[in-house]
């Protein structure tokens, strides 16, 4: 299974703050562009932030100036600096990357992969 993993989630009050982890399986040797969605109740998903393998940023504008994505290249991880949480931020989390992956014995593919979700809840 291809599969990334998050971590950090949790529940936290308006205007605390949560960092999210994301780890990639040795499996996956080489990530191009990589990012976080979330999905709210009864909501699409929906691109939070994303980064490219130079470093590029782009973030949704409703956590523009809260939110700041980071990774690192050689460990193939990736981090969501979350501050000043909101009510309206409440969502299950998903680590996404767009990546060459190991999927067999002598066999590999480019692959879009994700996460199986991190539960972010505000609330007082």
């Amino acid at each position: 299974q291809v599969q990334l993993v998050e971590s950090g989630g949790g529940l936290v009050q308006p205007g605390g703050s949560l960092r999210l982890s994301c780890a990639a399986p040795e499996r996956i040797f080489s990530i191009n562009d990589m990012g976080w969605y979330r999905q709210a109740p009864g909501k699409q998903r929906e691109l939070v932030a994303n980064t490219t393998r130079g470093g590029t940023t782009n973030y949704a504008d409703s956590v523009n100036g809260r939110f700041t994505i980071s990774r690192d290249n050689v460990k193939n991880t990736m981090a969501l600096q979350m501050n000043n949480l909101k009510p309206e931020d409440t969502a299950v989390y998903y680590c996404h990357a767009a990546c060459w992956a190991t999927v067999a014995r002598g066999a590999y593919r480019y692959l879009e992969v994700w996460g199986q979700g991190t539960l972010v809840t505000v609330s007082s």
